[in-house]
């Protein structure tokens, strides 16, 4: 599976199909390293698998993007999936700010990210954070660490993705 096709499968997945990109638009010259699949539809296996990287993935809100709540969870569920489904495996996600609420009581991608981490991707939750909105409590997942932790994962990585 090249990166576009995983694009257009966690957009497929939420709009049923993907229509192709324009026309004129040579992809090969464009994004060397990757190819247009086409119209990608719902439930279409499409076989994928990327060894554990030194990649980590830093989350700092209480869903993806900016949006309403319920789209906002939406998207990262539709991402942890994918992750998780096709073993694209960071060494680490970092959990601060508003992310932390993403792996407490009642958040719904705790088994997505349970599953990712019991296949190694070490999640790593700010302490102060949590300590602020009154979660450490109720944390189901992860590491509860501090901001040392985070920045360490952060100099360790080749590569580090924001979302």
């Amino acid at each position: 599976m090249q990166c576009l096709d995983v694009f257009n499968r966690a957009v497929g997945d939420m709009l049923g199909s993907v229509p192709a990109l324009v026309g004129h638009l040579d992809m090969k010259t464009a994004f060397p390293f990757c190819l247009l699949s086409g119209t990608l539809f719902k439930n279409q296996e499409i076989p994928m698998s990327v060894p554990a990287s030194n990649t980590i993935i830093l989350v700092t809100r209480n869903g993806m993007g900016e949006a309403d709540t319920t789209l906002q969870h939406k998207l990262i569920q539709t991402y942890f999936r994918l992750l998780d489904e096709n073993n694209i495996l960071p060494a680490a996600i970092c959990f601060y700010s508003e992310g932390v609420k993403l792996l407490v009581s009642g958040s719904p991608v705790l088994e997505t990210v349970k599953s990712l981490e019991s296949k190694g991707v070490h999640c790593i939750l700010c302490s102060t954070c949590l300590e602020f909105f009154n979660l450490t409590d109720q944390v189901q997942v992860g590491i509860v660490g501090g901001m040392t932790d985070i920045i360490e994962a952060q100099f360790r990585a080749d590569k580090v993705i924001s979302i």
